[in-house]
C-alpha cells in the first residue's frame, strides 16, 4: 500500500485543486467505462481512505458530520468516484458509530483501514427487499468459528480496487440457525469471482461488478455478528444504516449541488432572440425553474449536518432514528434528481449529447432511485413509526 500523507484536521480534506482535477477525469472515466484510477490514487495518498479511523490507528479521526461534508464536494466533482468512495468510508463510519458506542467489534477493521485496507461492501443481493434482514447467500460454519460463504453480490462498488469484502449469508446448519451472519474476506483469499459486467447507464467510474462467491472465507475474528433473521436492535444494524444512509445522502446532495451551479451557469451564458439577446437569466419562466432547484436544494445541508452531528453526539432519537435516516436518504436521491431535471431545463437541447456534464448528471443521478432504503421500503418505515403496525 501507498503511504498515506495525511493532512492536518482543521485543513480541508479537500483542495479545489484536487477538485478540479478529478471533475476534468470523470467524463473520460464515464465514456470509456473506466475505474476512477487516478482519483482512487490521488485519494489514497491525501490520506482521504482514513478520514474516519482514529488517530491512534493511523487515520485522522474525523466526525461524520466533517465527512459527510466532505463527500458533498467530492460528488459534485465527480460522482461516481464519491459514490464508490462512499463504500469504504461506510464500513470505517460503521466501526466508527459502535466504537463511539462502546462496541470494539470492528476495532480491527478501524486498524487495517489505518494501515491502507480498502473495504467494499458485499451485502446487495438480486430479489432481495429484505436487504440486511434477510439473505440469499448460504453462510456454512466451520469447526474453527470461520465462516464460507455462497451466493451472488451485486453492485460491489470499488471492484478494481478493494482488498477487503464486508460480506453477509444466511447460516441454516448451525444448532441455533438461522442466523445472519456478518463477516469479511480478504482479496488474497479464494472463492470469489468478481465478474466485468459493470456496463450501465450511469455511475460507471464506480465499476460496481458483479461477486460470485463460491466458499469464500471469513476467519473467525472476523465474524462480526450472527443475528436473527427481520429487524433487529442490534448496533450494527443501526450503524450500518445511519452511516450508509448519510453518506450515500451526502453524495446525492453533492449531484444537486453541481446541478444548481451549472443550471446558473447556463442561463447567464444562453441568450434568447425572442428578448432581443438578452440572457436567460432575465427569462422569468428559467428563473423559477432556477428558483425552485434552489428552494430544494437549500434544505440538504442543514438536515445532512444536523442527522450526522446526532449520530457523532450520541444523540438518542429513540424509535425515530430509523425513519430520519431513511427520510433524510430518499429527500436527498428525489430532490437530486429534481433539481437535475431543472437544470436540463435551464441548460438546454445541449445537455441531450454524449459528454455533457450535466448529461452526465442526468445519468448518474438516477442511481439514487435503487440504494436502499428505496422509495416503498421508507414511506413504510416512515408509516408505521407515525402510524403504528397496520392492523391484519
Amino acid at each position: 500500500m501507498t503511504e498515506a500523507r495525511l493532512i492536518p484536521h482543521e485543513g480541508p480534506l479537500l483542495t479545489d485543486a484536487l477538485l478540479e482535477r478529478i471533475r476534468s477525469r470523470a467524463a473520460g472515466y464515464d465514456a470509456e467505462n473506466a475505474f476512477f484510477l487516478e482519483d482512487f490514487e490521488e485519494l489514497t495518498q491525501l490520506g482521504y481512505l482514513k478520514a474516519l479511523v482514529p488517530a491512534e490507528y493511523g487515520g485522522l479521526g474525523l466526525s461524520l458530520e466533517r465527512v459527510a461534508r466532505e463527500q458533498v464536494r467530492l460528488a459534485g466533482a465527480a460522482p461516481a468516484t464519491a459514490l464508490a468512495v462512499n463504500m469504504h468510508l461506510v464500513w470505517t463510519g460503521v466501526a466508527k458509530v459502535l466504537r463511539d458506542r462502546g462496541d470494539d467489534s470492528l476495532d480491527f477493521l478501524l486498524r487495517e483501514a489505518g494501515a491502507g485496507e480498502v473495504f467494499a461492501f458485499g451485502l446487495s443481493e438480486a430479489g432481495n427487499d429484505l436487504v440486511l434482514f434477510g439473505s440469499t447467500t448460504d453462510a456454512r460454519p466451520e469447526p474453527d468459528g470461520s465462516y464460507r460463504f455462497f451466493g451472488t453480490k451485486i453492485f460491489t462498488s470499488l471492484s478494481p480496487g478493494w482488498t477487503r469484502l464486508g460480506t453477509m449469508g444466511l447460516d441454516t446448519v448451525s444448532a441455533d440457525a438461522p442466523k445472519i451472519v456478518y463477516g469479511f474476506i480478504s482479496r488474497d483469499g479464494d472463492g470469489f469471482e468478481i465478474r466485468e459486467d459493470w456496463d450501465t447507464i450511469g455511475m460507471r467510474a464506480s465499476q460496481s461488478n458483479t461477486t460470485v462467491l463460491d466458499g469464500a472465507w471469513s476467519p473467525a475474528e472476523q465474524i462480526v455478528r450472527r443475528l436473527d433473521p427481520g429487524p433487529n436492535p442490534d448496533p450494527l444494524v443501526f450503524a450500518i444504516f445511519a452511516s450508509f444512509e448519510i453518506l450515500l445522502a451526502a453524495v446525492y446532495t453533492g449531484i444537486g449541488a453541481r446541478a444548481l451551479d451549472l443550471a446558473v451557469a447556463a442561463a447567464h451564458r444562453r441568450t434568447s432572440l425572442k428578448n432581443d439577446g438578452r440572457s436567460y437569466a432575465s427569462d422569468p419562466d428559467i428563473r423559477w425553474r432556477v428558483a425552485d432547484a434552489a428552494i430544494a436544494q437549500d434544505a440538504l445541508l442543514p438536515q445532512l449536518d444536523a442527522v450526522a452531528r446526532d449520530v457523532d453526539t450520541l444523540v438518542d432519537r429513540g424509535a425515530q432514528w430509523f425513519p430520519t435516516l431513511v427520510g433524510l436518504k430518499v429527500r436527498a436521491t428525489e430532490t437530486a434528481r429534481q433539481v437535475v431535471d431543472q437544470a436540463i431545463r435551464v441548460a438546454g437541447g445541449s445537455t441531450y449529447f454524449a459528454g455533457n456534464e450535466l448529461g452526465r448528471l442526468y445519468r448518474d443521478v438516477l442511481a439514487g432511485i435503487f440504494h436502499p432504503s428505496d422509495d416503498e421500503s421508507a414511506h413504510s418505515t416512515v408509516a408505521n413509526a407515525w402510524l403504528g403496525a397496520p392492523e391484519d
